[in-house]
């Protein structure tokens, strides 16, 4: 088997219109017509997309929450993370810096999946 490139990851909501708000609006991710028949949301990342499917409830537990990125997580790069910063202070996200020292901070969506923004250069 050879995998060639990844396609999708599919993350648990229950509030669709909070996550889409979190997804469209704060992240700024571009929303992409879906056809299937049950609620969800698809947002566009290159030629990457991200699956929000609502669920009654997200079975999500943050095992460590002074670390969150040693937690499941999604991966972003951002070509400015203090500007991603300060987004998503004036929203009231959650910001968690990277104990590393990166150039890389962890957020929250309204569920508390947990996301991650690097600055790969600059």
């Amino acid at each position: 088997m050879q995998i060639e490139q990844c396609l999708h990851t599919a993350i648990l909501v229950s509030n669709l219109e909070q996550a889409d708000r979190f997804y469209g609006e704060i992240l700024g991710l571009a929303k992409v017509e879906r056809s299937l028949k049950f609620s969800g949301s698809w947002y566009q990342v290159g030629t990457y997309q991200i699956h929000l499917i609502v669920a009654p409830s997200v079975p999500f537990t943050t095992q460590n929450p002074e670390k969150l990125g040693r937690n499941p997580h999604i991966a972003f790069a951002v070509s400015d993370l203090d500007a991603a910063k300060q987004r998503l202070l004036a929203h009231n996200c959650p910001i968690q810096m990277s104990a590393s020292g990166r150039a890389t901070l962890f957020t929250q969506d309204p569920d508390g999946n947990i996301i991650e923004l690097s600055q790969l250069s600059g």
